[in-house]
């Protein structure tokens, strides 16, 4: 009987606290990933999170303007290990940069001409690992809009 109870309780406290060590792990790469962001570039959106494992892909999509120099910045736990590939896929799924040629770079200084929808997916490189937190954030150069 005395197992069982506690059993229950250390159920519990995991349910209580695995949640908050979870977010204060995706708030520290958060945090790495702002430090990306000193002038005169400008983080423009919330943090886009994801928790993937293996061959698993995080997506989302952008507008882009032209006339503007835009930053986007990938993040993991480890930023020493570089281990968050992005792309970005224009409409036609045409890619038009990935960071896996550039070592896996932690951010991308791009313009475009005219107006452009794109597609930026994250997923791992799994020679370095197999799970984890990624975050994408967007921002401008500052410069370009006066």
């Amino acid at each position: 009987m005395k197992i069982k109870s506690f059993v229950v309780v250390i159920m519990v406290l995991l349910g209580l606290f695995v949640p908050s060590m979870a977010n204060g792990q995706a708030d520290a790469i958060e945090s790495n990933c702002k430090g990306y962001f000193q002038k005169p570039f400008l983080a423009t959106n919330r943090p886009y999170r994801a928790l993937v494992t293996g061959d698993e892909v995080a997506e989302f999509r952008a507008t882009l303007f032209s006339g503007t120099t835009y930053r986007i910045v990938a993040g993991n736990v480890d930023p020493d290990k570089r281990y968050v590939i992005f792309s970005v896929y224009d409409n036609e799924r045409n890619l038009l940069f990935t960071n896996s040629e550039y070592d896996n770079a932690p951010y991308w200084d791009f313009a475009v001409d005219g107006y452009m929808d794109c597609i930026v997916e994250a997923r791992l490189d799994e020679s370095v690992t197999h799970s984890g937190f990624v975050i994408l954030m967007t921002g401008i150069k500052l410069n370009d809009m006066q």
